[in-house]
């Protein structure tokens, strides 16, 4: 049995991966996506992230797309009480304007609540900060939202230490939710962003941590070990950067601790990202039922001090 965590100062308790969702409806179609969720609800997995942005990105396609078949999974299958569900607002423009001005916040959380089929929104984070609103009139905004009943807990995405901290202080001088969750991008190849002042914060607050990029767009999957490796996927140009830095000393590293334990470089990398001070779960995506089976080995895969060092040392 999974042991679930307590994410941050929320109520709520996941198990330590999260499924992210940028892939349904636009890599995934219906038949994968379907498969995909009830292996991961099936391995013991609870919490779903997704967007209302995703995947506005792709050429007709305008936003909404994962939500609709997150929601259309939740109607088929029963499942809405195993579940949590994690959506975002801030990086599609819509009714009430845009980014997290105060009308669009309450436009889009109605419209996510409309795709996604439920009552509630269990965590809805801000994608992107907005300077050009008061952080007191975004908080009141997700207050109204939450008084409504309509989102349980408050996250941020892409936040700078500075930011989440003026945004909490300000919520606890005028009375108001608190971001209890970051979202930030962290993996063993891409620590810049989190380590240090955001972290200490983090753990510092009780914030719980859900990092994306997890995998690093594939790379700490093993599968891109030279340019020729490239044109596996869409996402092969990212990879020379990585290749070039310390991505090949991380591989290394982690191709070692794979060895010793039996496990995917997948699930390495993942087991390290959820033994990270103030890390509750990491987010990974899965294209195929075999995909999300070895995410899911993550999960219960304990690393010992030694290889956690070992990995963290690889990646500095």
């Amino acid at each position: 049995m999974t042991e679930h965590r307590r994410l941050g100062a929320t109520d709520l308790r996941i198990a330590p991966l999260v499924l992210g969702g940028n892939v349904f409806g636009w890599t995934a179609d219906q038949a994968t996506s379907f498969a995909v969720l009830d292996a991961f609800v099936a391995g013991g997995g609870t919490m779903i992230d997704t967007a209302d942005v995703y995947s506005a990105w792709v050429p007709g396609h305008q936003g909404g797309e994962s939500e609709s078949m997150i929601g259309a999974w939740l109607k088929q299958s029963g499942k809405r009480d195993q579940v949590q569900i994690a959506t975002k607002v801030g990086m599609l423009p819509g009714e009430g304007g845009e980014k997290l001005a105060p009308a669009r916040i309450a436009a889009a959380c109605e419209a996510s609540l409309q795709r996604l089929g439920v009552d509630t929104i269990d965590l809805y984070f801000a994608h992107q900060d907005d300077e050009s609103v008061s952080q007191e009139d975004v908080l009141a905004a997700f207050g109204k939202l939450i008084d409504a009943g309509k989102i349980r807990a408050l996250g941020a995405s892409n936040f700078h230490a500075k930011r989440l901290k003026s945004a909490n202080d300000a919520a606890r001088e005028h009375g108001l939710p608190h971001f209890h969750v970051l979202q930030p991008e962290y993996n063993l190849v891409s620590r810049n962003k989190f380590e240090g002042e955001l972290q200490s914060y983090c753990v510092e607050n009780n914030i719980g941590v859900v990092p994306y990029y997890g995998l690093a767009s594939g790379f700490l999957t093993g599968k891109y070990r030279s340019a020729d490796d490239f044109g596996k996927s869409v996402r092969g140009g990212r990879m020379q950067e990585l290749l070039d830095g310390n991505g090949p000393a991380v591989l290394a590293a982690m191709d070692s601790v794979a060895e010793e334990t039996g496990a995917s470089l997948a699930q390495v990398a993942l087991a390290w990202l959820k033994e990270q001070p103030a890390v509750t779960a990491p987010i990974a995506s899965a294209t195929s039922v075999k995909q999300v089976e070895d995410l899911l080995g993550a999960m219960n895969l304990a690393l010992t001090t030694e290889q956690l060092d070992r990995l963290t040392a690889a990646g500095a």
